[in-house]
């Protein structure tokens, strides 16, 4: 049976700008940008898993507004990816991020026209920018969780 690997992705909005981490690709070795993003874990809500991989790359502590939708993303190193995309909205006067996880780098606030230009870790980072832009988010109760 063929089995994604189930990741969640965090879309974190402040006024104009997107908050993304860079980091270095684990198999290229390269520097490159990604929204604070991750692996779902045993025992833990899609929604939940995005809130904790926002806190470990940025050290923000924020909750989902809303939910952007699924990405499906066969990747070129033969991964299935199936990318489940939230929605934060930051205030204003939010702290400055401060990531937990030693692979990140830094984390930094990113107009949509900067992120057009910087070396994404995936097609999807910008495709979920511009659907943040574009579409109205979901409620989080579209998800369904026991």
């Amino acid at each position: 049976m063929h089995k994604p690997h189930v990741t969640v992705a965090a879309i974190v909005k402040k006024q104009n700008e997107f908050l993304l981490v860079k980091e270095r690709d684990k198999l290229t070795k390269q520097i490159c940008y990604n929204q604070p993003a991750g692996h779902l874990e045993q025992n833990e809500t899609l929604a939940q898993a995005a809130s904790r991989e926002l806190l470990e790359e940025t050290g923000l502590a924020l909750a989902p507004i809303g939910f952007l939708g699924v990405y499906n993303l066969h990747a070129d190193n033969a991964v299935h990816y199936l990318r489940f995309c939230f929605l934060f909205e930051a205030p204003n006067n939010i702290k400055a991020p401060t990531p937990i996880d030693s692979d990140i780098i830094s984390a930094n606030w990113h107009t949509l026209e900067q992120i057009k230009s910087l070396p994404l870790r995936s097609p999807l980072v910008l495709k979920c920018v511009e659907d943040s832009l574009s579409k109205k988010a979901l409620r989080l109760d579209t998800i369904y969780d026991d």
